[in-house]
C-alpha cells in the first residue's frame, strides 16, 4: 500500500506534536534524542514525497485564491 503526501504530512505533524508533549513533561533525554533524529527524518522525506507527488490540477494563476476568485469575478461584473 501506497501512502500519500499528504498523510506523510499528517503522520509527521502529529509525531512532532507528540514529541513536543513527551519533551515538556519530561521523558527520558535519550527517547526525546532519538525522537527528535527520527523527527527530522520524517521531514526530510515528507519533503521529498510532496515535491515529488504526482499532483496535477487544472487551477492556474489567473484564478488567484480558490476561495477568492478575483479574475473571475471581475468578468461576472462586466
Amino acid at each position: 500500500m501506497k501512502i500519500s503526501a499528504m498523510t506523510w504530512v499528517g503522520l509527521t505533524t502529529l509525531f512532532l506534536v507528540l514529541l513536543t508533549i513527551a519533551a515538556t513533561m519530561g521523558y527520558a533525554f535519550h527517547w526525546i534524542f532519538w525522537a527528535t533524529v527520527l523527527g527530522q527524518a520524517m521531514v526530510v522525506f515528507m519533503v521529498y514525497r510532496v515535491l515529488t507527488d504526482h499532483y496535477h490540477t487544472d487551477k492556474t494563476f489567473e484564478d488567484f485564491y480558490e476561495d477568492y476568485p478575483i479574475g473571475k469575478q471581475e468578468e461576472l461584473l462586466r
